[in-house]
């Protein structure tokens, strides 16, 4: 039976996989999960590789229409090419098995860098992490948000959305919720433009700061009271500033 037909037909699907099947890939579309633009060379010392490998990866991503690029002057910055692309990686990672044995952290620094991302961290532009999670799972609670046929917004989250002075962009041609599964918890937290005008609204608010340069994100004391008031989150979900959470409190 001729069946090149049925093949040809649908999405190039291996192209994509082949893609990020790289392992220097792979990895810049990680960094490039913070939603900023970064340049060739930042992109280079991140994975250790030379300008010129770097180059070449980055060329094959912008033409395979994962990443999109801009020129600034002399600088050719690349950053992912939608949240949609977002999305795909962080839920590639979450089902990516972890490296065996874990490479053991260099320095204390640096494994408070990983379980500051992984407490609470930018997904693109929606919040991920433990606390991305935590908060999905109280919406959801709280009625704000129904998986009767899939994650969707309630009548109620609208409501209480709009008395934040949250405004989600109407006729954008992105889901207004989006599930999208977290690489560290595995499990959803909220994507789609409900979660990125959240996210925003948190950093406007200055309920969230970033952390370093990274990703990474801590509540601050104003969006620990925001969000046990408006959410009920636990206090170890929201350490105070400098401690992870899980952490416990210096004696003096």
């Amino acid at each position: 039976m001729h069946t090149h037909g049925a093949r040809d037909a649908g999405p190039d699907l291996a192209r994509v996989a082949g893609l990020i099947a790289d392992g220097t890939r792979a990895g810049f579309c990680l960094a490039l999960l913070d939603g900023r633009a970064w340049t060739a060379s930042e992109l280079a010392r991140h994975m250790g590789v030379a300008a010129s490998t770097a180059t070449g990866h980055l060329n094959a991503l912008v033409a395979g229409g994962l990443l999109a690029e801009a020129r600034q002057g002399r600088h050719r910055y690349v950053r992912l090419a939608g949240p949609q692309v977002a999305e795909l990686i962080e839920g590639l990672a979450a089902l990516a098995p972890a490296r065996t044995p874990p490479p053991p952290p260099p320095s204390l620094s640096a494994s408070g860098r990983r379980q500051a991302l992984a407490h609470a961290r930018t997904c693109y532009d929606h919040l991920a992490g433990t606390l991305g999670v935590a908060i999905t799972d109280a919406m959801a609670a709280r009625g704000l948000l129904s998986d009767a046929h899939g994650l969707g917004l309630t009548a109620e989250g609208a409501a209480w959305l709009t008395g934040l002075g949250i405004a989600v962009p109407a006729g954008s041609r992105r889901p207004a919720v989006r599930s999208c599964l977290d690489w560290t918890e595995r499990r959803p937290h909220l994507a789609g433009s409900v979660g990125a005008a959240l996210c925003r609204h948190a950093f406007d608010a200055g309920w969230i700061t970033r952390i370093g340069t990274t990703r990474a994100v801590a509540v601050t004391p104003a969006g620990r009271h925001a969000l046990h008031d408006l959410l009920g989150l636990p206090a170890d979900l929201l350490p105070a500033p400098g401690r992870t959470a899980g952490t416990p409190a210096a004696r003096g």
